[in-house]
């Protein structure tokens, strides 16, 4: 594919920050750009430590200042005009979590230029913030009744927000997250795991809704059954302390791990990964997660939490699920029988990183379909 409409993708953060959404707008942007599609990444600096402009794999990236420092609110009142440097046939608007999504929501429709938004789910490590997201939602209900297209990367994102904001199902768009985890070469690729000294990753920015704490607190019965495990606490984030400090207190500090992998080393993580005898997401919400994707696409079996997007990876087979509620020695009996009798789907489904920005493509192509002619 080529050419086709000019795309400013508007996303709260972007690299060298990282989490889900960063990741999917890093992947979408390069691979629509690398086929010719004219794209801008518009996103905000809250350090501003960060270059106002600059280039990702040939994607311009803008940097507006958002404030406060300390706070994830992203207050930028230089978006709209970063918005209006350039011509635009499509806003892509990615996440509505912060106050950059009701700004350029609101631009574009009053500058009558299409926009598409994209929700991301999302969790968050406050309680009150994360039992606010459907009262979020109704507010931004105008604005997003008004997009043109509304994305999903998960279906429970279609029935629950189609039913919150009365949009119909036609209205919405499934693009799932993708997965392209390299290859390993032949010296790369890692000795089977010892079921005597088994890894046990546990994946996800350090955040307390995760879940990594519920795997740590279960670790110590994991080990009275298999003393020879070990726990990879994969991330970073700002409940790495806690996790370490709740470990020592365990005594279990010695047989845990805390350590990330870059996340631009895409062989390091496929090496590592593959490394594991079983890796969890015991997350309280989660959309389309990718990491744990990578870990199927891995032939890795999964443990995961109930509910959201990772309930929908165990009602498709792929996984097998601990309640949200389970004490620390289900959580420990889930992991040892994981362990004992591991659930590998044969050949898992799942969409690559291409597939999306294809799809992407064609609901650009659709939305100005009038207006913009689009090569394939």
């Amino acid at each position: 594919m080529s050419d086709g409409p000019r795309v400013l993708m508007v996303t709260p953060r972007y690299l060298p920050e990282m989490g889900g959404v960063e990741r999917h707008v890093h992947e979408v942007a390069t691979r629509l750009h690398a086929r010719g599609t004219p794209v801008r990444v518009l996103t905000t600096d809250r350090t501003g430590t960060l270059p106002a402009s600059g280039s990702d794999d040939g994607v311009d990236v803008r940097r507006v200042r958002a404030r406060p420092s300390g706070r994830d609110w992203l207050l930028a009142p230089g978006l709209p005009a970063a918005m209006h440097e350039g011509e635009w046939d499509v806003v892509h608007v990615q996440s509505y979590h912060t106050a950059v999504a009701p700004l350029a929501m609101h631009t574009a429709r009053r500058d009558g230029v299409p926009y598409v938004v994209t929700f991301h789910g999302g969790g968050h490590s406050q309680a009150l913030r994360h039992r606010s997201r459907p009262l979020q939602r109704r507010v931004l209900a105008p604005l997003l009744r008004g997009a043109d297209r509304l994305v999903a990367v998960a279906q429970f994102e279609i029935e629950q927000y189609g039913a919150e904001l009365g949009v119909p199902p036609e209205r919405f768009a499934l693009i799932p997250n993708g997965v392209d985890l390299p290859e390993l070469p032949q010296d790369q690729r890692p000795a089977p795991p010892d079921p005597a000294a088994p890894l046990i990753a546990s994946v996800g920015r350090l955040e307390a809704y995760k879940g990594h704490r519920r795997v740590v607190e279960a670790f110590p019965l994991v080990l009275e059954q298999i003393p020879g495990a070990r726990l990879w606490i994969a991330g970073t984030g700002p409940d790495e302390q806690h996790l370490r400090d709740l470990a020592s207190r365990l005594g279990v500090a010695a047989r845990v791990d805390v350590r990330a992998v870059p996340a631009t080393d895409r062989l390091a993580m496929a090496r590592e990964l593959a490394g594991t005898s079983l890796v969890t997401l015991l997350s309280e919400f989660e959309t389309h997660p990718i990491a744990a994707l990578e870990a199927l696409s891995l032939g890795r079996p999964l443990l995961v939490g109930t509910g959201s997007g990772v309930g929908e990876l165990a009602d498709r087979g792929l996984a097998r699920s601990v309640p949200g509620d389970a004490t620390p020695a289900q959580v420990a009996q889930a992991i040892v029988g994981e362990l004992r009798d591991p659930l590998i789907p044969h050949e898992p489904d799942l969409p690559t990183w291409d597939d999306c920005a294809d799809a992407l493509f064609r609901l650009y192509c659709d939305v100005v379909a009038a207006k913009v002619p689009c090569a394939s």
